[in-house]
C-alpha cells in the first residue's frame, strides 16, 4: 500500500471513530434529556426575593424533570416545603447573604468546568481559578473571600497520595491570594516539603485565618492556616473537609479511622478541650458538612437506590444524639444563609 493509501485510510478510520465518538454523545445526552423530561416535577412556588429576604437554604436541586441541577432557595422554617428556582446552575454551590460560588459543568465531546462568582440576582460577576474537576467550594462569612478546590489528579478522596488537588483562595473583588498547596506546612513541629503534600476543604474563620485538610504519607491532619503569613499548621490527625461551627467553637468533619477505603464517619471536634464525637450518622459520608445551626450539621447523601442519580440533604444532631432525618428531598451542596 501506498503511502499516500496509508494516508487515506487513516483519515477514513479517524473520521468513522470521531462520528461515532459524537453519535455516542449526542445519544447519551438525548437519552437523558428524555429521562429528565418525563420526571415528575418538584414542588416549585414562592417568591425567590421574599425567600432570601429571610434566613433560607441554597442547594443545588437535583429532582429529576425541570430544574435539575438549578440552584435552588427554601426558607429554613419551612426546607421541605416549595422551593424558588435561581437562574444558575451548578455542580457544587455556596452562598452568603452577599454572593455566591458556582462550580458549574458544559458537557459536550469535552467537559470542561468553570468557577464564577455571582451575584445576588445570581448573575455571574468574574470568573474564579478553576483547573480541574470540582471538588468543593467555600465563602467566608462576609462573602470576601473563596475558596475553591479541584482534583488536578485522580477523582476522589479514598486513597490520600495517589491524588493531587489545586485549593485557591481567591478575594471575591478580583484579587488572586494563592493555591494553598504552596504555604508552608508545618505538622508536630516539622516542615512537610514531601512531593504529594495536598490541602483541600477550606472553612473560613476570619478575612486571615481558616481551618483546611492537609494530606502527606496517607496522613491527613486538620491545619490552621494564616493567608498574610502563608502557613498551615497541623491540630490533629484524620480530620478531612472540616466545617467551622457558627459559634466558631467547633469542627465537625469526615474522619477515616479504621474504615475501609473511601469510607468516612461524621464527627465533630471541639477547639476548646481537644474533645471528639462521633456523630449518629453511621453512612459514609464524603461531603464537607454544613452546619444548620450550633445544634446540628447537614450534609449530601446519594440515594442508596443505585437506578436513581439523584440524592438529599440529610440533618443529624451535632452532639452525638438522635439520628439522621431528611431535611430536603432532592437536593444536593447545601449552603445555611442567615
Amino acid at each position: 500500500m501506498s503511502p499516500k493509501a496509508r494516508l487515506a485510510l487513516l483519515a477514513a478510520i479517524l473520521a468513522v471513530t470521531l462520528a461515532g465518538s459524537v453519535g455516542y454523545v449526542w445519544n447519551v445526552r438525548r437519552d437523558q434529556a428524555a429521562t429528565l423530561a418525563a420526571a415528575p416535577a418538584v414542588s416549585a412556588g414562592g417568591d425567590l426575593g421574599a425567600m432570601r429576604s429571610q434566613p433560607h437554604l441554597v442547594f443545588r436541586s437535583t429532582a429529576l424533570g425541570q430544574g435539575y441541577g438549578q440552584v435552588a432557595v427554601v426558607p429554613l422554617s419551612a426546607p421541605a416545603g416549595p422551593r424558588a428556582f435561581t437562574s444558575a446552575s451548578c455542580e457544587r454551590v455556596y452562598a452568603t447573604a452577599a454572593d455566591a460560588i458556582c462550580l458549574s459543568a458544559d458537557r459536550g465531546l469535552v467537559t470542561t468546568y468553570k468557577a464564577q462568582l455571582l451575584d445576588t440576582a445570581w448573575a455571574p460577576m468574574r470568573d474564579l481559578p478553576l483547573t480541574g474537576l470540582p471538588s468543593r467550594a467555600r465563602l467566608s462569612r462576609d462573602g470576601s473571600l473563596a475558596a475553591t478546590t479541584t482534583f488536578v489528579f485522580g477523582d476522589s478522596y479514598a486513597n490520600p497520595g495517589q491524588f493531587s488537588t489545586r485549593t485557591v483562595v481567591t478575594r471575591t473583588d478580583g484579587e488572586v491570594v494563592g493555591d494553598i498547596e504552596k504555604f508552608e506546612l508545618v505538622v508536630d513541629g516539622k516542615v512537610i516539603t514531601a512531593a504529594d503534600k495536598n490541602l483541600w476543604g477550606v472553612t473560613f474563620l476570619d478575612d486571615d485565618r481558616f481551618y483546611a485538610t492537609a494530606a502527606s504519607g496517607g496522613k491527613t491532619w486538620l491545619v490552621d492556616g494564616n493567608l498574610s503569613q502563608r502557613r498551615v499548621t497541623s491540630v490533629r490527625g484524620d480530620v478531612e473537609c472540616p466545617s467551622l461551627s457558627p459559634d466558631l467553637t467547633r469542627v465537625a468533619f469526615k474522619k477515616h479511622g479504621d474504615l475501609p477505603a473511601g469510607k468516612w464517619r461524621l464527627a465533630v471536634y471541639d477547639l476548646r478541650n481537644g474533645r471528639e464525637t462521633v456523630l449518629a450518622e453511621t453512612r459514609s459520608v464524603d461531603d464537607q458538612v454544613e452546619w444548620l445551626d450550633d445544634a446540628t450539621v447537614i450534609y449530601g447523601l446519594p440515594r442508596e437506590d443505585q437506578t436513581s442519580a439523584s440524592s438529599d440533604v440529610w440533618a443529624v444532631p451535632a452532639d452525638g444524639t438522635g439520628e439522621p432525618k431528611v431535611l430536603v428531598s432532592d437536593a444536593w451542596s447545601p449552603a445555611v444563609v442567615r
